[in-house]
């Protein structure tokens, strides 16, 4: 583990397992989470001999709760200055949900030769949010509503999207495990609640089409089709028809977070197609 300074003085932590000399993975997290939502991810990556790294976006886990620089832009340099830092080199950028987002941002941007691959899971790209050229989205009154409910009580709010959408704990037959319930609202809990609330703009206003038309790694897309947070058919399909090298691989009834539901499939797919 070890922290990162940014240009404007913002501290970043993030974790860094595994052989200096091994491939790295970087993982970054969805909204209000933190690296601990990767722990099922980079253990077993670490076990197949990569370097795994995943880092708190600022204002969220261990990392700098900042007044400023919630938005896609200042989240991308943040990334960029870890990757200097540690010197990263054909990297694989793995992001979930929100952490696509800043994937899709940072690798359009990033230095020739820092990254190598990217994956996109239940990632936000496009745009979220519903309009003239977007009529698929999420209406905006949605997302006034995920503002107004963490002004209220966010703990609660927390407890309510674990235990319902984000892992699909509220579907019928649904196998719930109060474990990652309690994980979930324990990481949200730890961050800064003006982050996550200026998080939320971030994440469903911010159009991603031209990053992703600029991004000429190999990328997957992976995307379940019963996503409550990130609706399927307004996500996955339309990124992959943007990219110029992109794979779309779909999981019939897997919610958004399909990464902890589901981690011995994902992280199998993720393997295969590195190694293809």
């Amino acid at each position: 583990m070890g922290t990162v300074t940014t240009s404007d003085g913002t501290t970043i932590f993030y974790k860094d397992w595994g052989p200096r000399d091994g491939r790295p993975i970087v993982f970054h997290h969805g909204w209000p989470l933190s690296a601990d939502d990767w722990d099922a991810q980079m253990l077993f990556f670490l076990g197949q001999g990569y370097r795994v790294i995943a880092h708190d976006r600022r204002g969220h886990g261990r990392s700098d709760q900042t007044a400023d620089g919630h938005e896609m832009d200042t989240y991308a340099a943040d990334v960029a200055a870890l990757t200097e830092a540690l010197d990263l080199r054909d990297a694989v950028h793995i992001g979930h949900s929100t952490g696509g987002g800043e994937v899709a941002r940072y690798v359009a941007r990033a230095e020739q030769g820092r990254v190598g691959r990217a994956v996109l899971v239940s990632a936000v790209p496009p745009v979220m949010v519903k309009s003239d050229s977007n009529p698929g989205g999420t209406p905006i009154d949605v997302f006034d509503g995920f503002r107004s409910s963490l002004a209220a009580n966010r703990s609660q709010f927390y407890i309510e999207v674990a235990s319902g959408p984000f892992y699909g704990f509220n579907r019928p037959g649904a196998k719930v495990s109060q474990g990652l319930i309690d994980n979930w609202w324990r990481q949200g809990m730890t961050g800064a609640a003006n982050a996550h609330y200026e998080c939320i703009k971030a994440f469903s206003e911010t159009d991603f089409t031209e990053d992703l038309k600029q991004i000429d790694v190999p990328v997957l897309v992976m995307h379940g089709t019963d996503d409550q947070v990130v609706p399927y058919d307004d996500a996955a399909p339309l990124s992959v028809k943007l990219l110029k090298n992109g794979t779309l691989k779909s999981y019939e009834g897997y919610p958004h977070g399909m990464l902890s539901v589901h981690p011995d499939v994902l992280n199998g797919d993720i393997l295969e197609w590195l190694t293809s």
